[in-house]
C-alpha cells in the first residue's frame, strides 16, 4: 500500500444545511513516520476543538496541501437531496465522490473511517474506527476540514436568512432555531424529513 486515507463527515444531525464529507490522503511513508501533524496544534475531533483552533488547523492543512504533503477532497449533499434520498445514502455518495476525486488505486490505499462509515467495496483495505476522529489524526484532519468548510457555508447562508441564527447554530436544532422555524416557517435549506414533529 502507498496511501492512507482518512474520512469523516459533519452535519449528519442538523435541521438545515448540507451534510459534508472530507477524505484526506497522504503517502503511507509520511503517515508511518509520524510527526506530520506537529504543526496542527490541538488537532482532535473537530467537535472538541474551539472555532479558533479549528480555523488555525484548517489554514495549516491548506498549507500542507499546497506543499503536497496531504491531498483532500470534499463533497456535500443539500437538504433537498437528504430529503429525497436519506442521510445515509447521501453520506455514501459523498464518500464515493471523494475517493473518486482523489484518483488513487484502491488496492494501494489503507482507508480509515470514523464511526460507522464505509468506503466503496473496491477499497479492500479499509477500517471503520469508533471515535476514529479522536484516535487517528488523519481522520481528525478530515473532520476539521469538513467542519470548517460547512461552518463557513452556513455563516454565508445566515446573511440571506438571518432569522434562524445559522451563524451561531450552523443549522442544528437549538431552541432558538426551532422557535424561528415555528415563527418564520421553513426555507429551501431546511431538511423537511427532519422536521415532521416540529412543523
Amino acid at each position: 500500500m502507498k496511501w492512507v486515507i482518512g474520512i469523516d463527515e459533519v452535519g449528519r444531525g442538523p435541521l438545515a444545511g448540507p451534510v459534508t464529507v472530507c477524505a484526506v490522503a497522504m503517502p503511507l511513508t509520511i503517515y508511518k513516520k509520524g510527526g506530520w501533524h506537529k504543526t496542527l496544534l490541538g488537532l482532535n475531533d473537530s467537535k472538541q476543538m474551539s472555532p479558533a483552533l479549528r480555523e488555525q488547523c484548517y489554514i495549516e492543512a491548506e498549507s500542507l496541501a499546497k506543499k503536497g504533503k496531504v491531498h483532500y477532497a470534499i463533497t456535500s449533499r443539500t437538504a433537498a437531496m437528504i430529503d429525497k434520498k436519506g442521510i445515509a445514502v447521501c453520506i455514501r455518495e459523498c464518500i464515493a465522490a471523494n475517493v473518486k476525486k482523489l484518483a488513487l488505486d484502491p488496492e494501494a490505499c489503507l482507508v480509515l473511517l470514523d464511526g460507522g462509515l464505509k468506503a466503496p467495496r473496491e477499497y479492500v483495505h479499509q477500517q471503520t474506527i469508533i471515535k476514529g476522529d479522536m484516535k487517528e489524526k488523519i481522520i481528525s484532519l478530515a473532520s476539521v476540514i469538513a467542519k470548517v468548510q460547512r461552518d463557513h457555508f452556513m455563516v454565508a447562508l445566515d446573511k440571506k436568512h438571518p432569522a434562524y441564527a445559522w451563524h451561531r447554530n450552523k443549522g442544528y436544532g437549538t431552541k432558538a432555531h426551532i422557535q424561528a422555524i415555528k415563527k418564520e416557517g421553513l426555507t429551501p435549506l431546511h431538511r423537511r424529513s427532519f422536521l415532521t414533529r416540529i412543523t
